[in-house]
């Protein structure tokens, strides 16, 4: 049984999905029955990718088999692949398969192979992974392919693809069946790949400037480390509650006092808030930290990163879905002054340049710039809060309030075009973080943004148990009764500080949005291979 098919040979969206998955299945029983093939294979030694296929072909060899077909010099190939288009010709089959490294073309000469592999060919369907070999050649029409001398079926799809041969277009249906996703459009394998590789060049980066990796618990007894509410969940056997992490902060640092210099850790971190186009309820997280160093140590590390991962994009034509290329020669040290090579690249609209030095701007400097008063004026800062309506503006924190007005308006006189470094927050807001000796009011803290998004912030930590116990103190005091009730006080880490914590630098670098930012993705969803969805 044929499915019906447009003249593009995709199935037609009127058919039934029942009815073709019946003829699929149909298919499969005659592949048992009339072939004796088991349509779900074994292991498969010397595959090569399509894309080594490909490159076998010779175009002298090609000429010669044209001149004399029983002289045969053309390598030969076995490739894996999925069915994506099938054509009977009668006499020939032609097969397009498709993996991670592209597509090829498979011709099937009726004359060339043994009878049942003829007939497999010809019962093929989209979807359907197949083992094929012989030499690379070409066909009549110009077309590089593999003229099959064996084809082998190893996994029957039952399941019928997407509408539209060319490719899956609705974005939940994307993020649901992100495996239909990956093999109808090209381009989501190559954004993965591309993330794959930006992870290993940070991690290379990162063992280079002397940091070593370490991890710490997903599971913890106190939500610490950031202000977000967490996943809770019950240990059992210990019967304790526990928190998926927010962060890895309060470990990491633990690290530091037991005398590990450079620490970082890329992995997951969790947070039981909103979901939108740069959030995602679980996320992936670097966390760095540098005894002895401080905040603008770590800005430095940050632009060099980053610059270097742009760098190495751009060099590679990394740009609008393209692939990413060979990154790995960043390292410590690589510090190639702005304007040196290319270091433009796309998101959405607009051009990013990621020459240094980055920008640098002043939180007050920003807010007063969007307001017209300093944040540090009170009255006008509340009588601003309630002209636009802030929740609770009469009685919340005068600070809470220049938090609350500065992310929703004052971060969008940030040129998004340029990565730019918010230096000097309130104290007030950043618990964590060691104050301004000059302006205690302000803490030695910085957020980069880039492309309107915030992708992470750094600080000079406290390192003082009991201005940091003062803090925890004053945090928790501003948090709503719900809060409390999974908010508690550290008294462990605590512990920690006075067995005595060097002086140090931290950074946290969202990952999600960094590869959002070089692979050109508009949704933190088309990052993360599989985003938490409503269920349906």
């Amino acid at each position: 049984m044929v499915e019906p098919s447009n003249s593009k040979g995709a199935p037609e969206p009127a058919v039934e999905a029942s009815v073709l998955v019946a003829a699929r299945r149909a298919k499969l029983e005659a592949l048992r029955r009339e072939l004796s093939m088991e349509p779900y294979g074994r292991r498969v030694d010397g595959l090569m990718t399509l894309a080594d296929a490909r490159a076998k072909f010779r175009e002298e060899a090609h000429a010669a088999h044209e001149k004399d077909p029983s002289s045969d010099s053309r390598e030969s190939a076995k490739v894996a692949g999925r069915v994506m288009q099938h054509r009977d010709l009668g006499k020939l089959v032609f097969l397009w398969l498709r993996d991670s490294s592209g597509d090829l073309q498979v011709s099937v000469s009726k004359s060339q192979v043994a009878p049942p592999v003829w007939e497999l060919a010809k019962r093929l369907d989209y979807g359907d992974w197949v083992v094929a070999e012989g030499p690379v050649g070409r066909t009549q029409k110009g077309e590089v392919c593999i003229w099959a001398r064996s084809v082998e079926i190893h996994a029957k799809s039952l399941s019928p693809p997407p509408e539209k041969f060319h490719g899956l277009h609705d974005p939940e249906l994307r993020y649901r069946r992100r495996y239909v996703d990956m093999y109808a459009n090209p381009e989501t394998v190559r954004t993965f790949s591309l993330r794959s590789r930006i992870v290993s060049s940070v991690r290379r980066f990162m063992e280079r400037s002397g940091f070593m990796e370490v991890e710490t618990p997903m599971m913890q007894p106190v939500a610490g480390g950031a202000a977000a509410r967490p996943f809770v969940t019950h240990h059992n056997a210990l019967g304790i509650p526990l928190f998926l992490r927010v962060a890895p902060e309060l470990y990491l640092k633990r690290l530091l006092v037991g005398g590990l210099p450079r620490v970082f850790e890329i992995n997951r971190n969790f947070r039981n808030e909103g979901v939108d186009r740069s959030h995602n309820p679980e996320f992936t997280m670097m966390e760095a930290y540098e005894a002895f160093g401080d905040c603008w140590s770590m800005l430095e590390l940050t632009e060099s990163l980053v610059h270097e991962l742009a760098r190495e994009i751009a060099e590679a034509g990394a740009s609008a879905g393209t692939s990413a290329g060979a990154l790995g020669s960043a390292g410590a040290g690589a510090n190639s002054g702005a304007g040196s090579k290319s270091t433009h690249l796309p998101f959405g609209e607009l051009s990013i340049d990621y020459s240094r030095p980055f920008r640098r701007v002043r939180y007050g400097e920003l807010f007063e710039q969007c307001f017209g008063f300093p944040m540090e004026d009170a009255a006008k800062v509340r009588a601003e809060a309630q002209r636009r309506h802030v929740p609770d503006a009469a009685r919340k924190d005068h600070w809470l309030l220049v938090d609350h007005l500065f992310e929703e308006h004052a971060e969008k006189f940030v040129d998004k075009a340029k990565p730019t470094f918010i230096t000097d927050y309130p104290a007030a807001i950043s618990p964590l973080t060691r104050p301004n000796p000059a302006s205690p009011h302000l803490a030695e803290r910085w957020d980069l943004f880039i492309g309107g998004m915030e992708i992470g912030p750094a600080y000079t930590e406290l390192n003082d148990p009991d201005v940091q116990l003062a803090k925890f103190t004053e945090q928790l005091a501003g948090i709503d009764d719900e809060a409390k009730t999974f908010r508690t006080v550290d008294e462990d880490f605590l512990e920690a500080l006075r067995v005595g914590m060097p002086p140090a630098g931290g950074l946290g670098l969202g990952i999600d949005r960094l590869v959002m930012l070089l692979a050109n993705q508009p949704s933190i969803r088309d990052v993360i291979l599989f985003p938490l969805m409503r269920p349906q």
